[in-house]
């Protein structure tokens, strides 16, 4: 399987939940400013960067875990990114796309757009760790939904041949 998580610039909210899910953050507190900063990509995507599909690791099951931006595609972006895997011959129930910006704040907006759009990283980063502090376990609450989905599934998938 392979998960993407995806949100506006792709370098808060959408980083986040995926780090918490390959576990490059804790799910069981909050992150620290410095946990935070030092994940790849955090408070780091630039224009060229935006639409660019990164892997951020592989989680507990094997899955393929990774984030993008969709600007202003909103719930578009799912139906387009279908499309493409259509069309390369893919099978569209190996991908799940997690929107990621229901969770996002007006901090983490703030000071995204602060550091990113502005490039005044001295002023908006501390307001968007902030942010994404006071939100961070709405993110770890979406990546237990989509694991606890996955365990179910995956389990379902295991034991459907395992009967006599």
């Amino acid at each position: 399987m392979r998960i993407i998580y995806n949100c506006y610039g792709g370098s808060h909210s959408s980083i986040t939940a995926a780090a918490i899910h390959v576990g490059l953050l804790p799910e069981t507190r909050v992150a620290k400013k410095e946990e935070l900063l030092n994940v790849p990509y955090f408070d780091a995507q630039v224009a060229p960067d935006h639409g660019r599909i990164r892997f951020i690791g592989f989680d507990e099951y094997g899955n393929e875990v990774y984030i993008t931006s969709k600007k202003n595609l909103g719930r578009q972006y799912e139906s387009i990114m279908r499309q493409f895997i259509y069309l390369a011959g893919g099978n569209q129930e190996d991908f799940l796309f997690i929107n990621t910006m229901a969770y996002v704040n007006f901090l983490m907006v703030i000071g995204g757009y602060t550091s990113r759009r502005l490039g005044l990283s001295l002023l908006g980063r501390p307001i968007v760790i902030r942010g994404t502090q006071l939100s961070y376990m709405k993110f770890v609450h979406l990546v237990r939904l989509v694991k606890n989905k996955f365990l179910k599934q995956n389990m379902e998938d295991r034991c459907e041949n395992c009967l006599p």
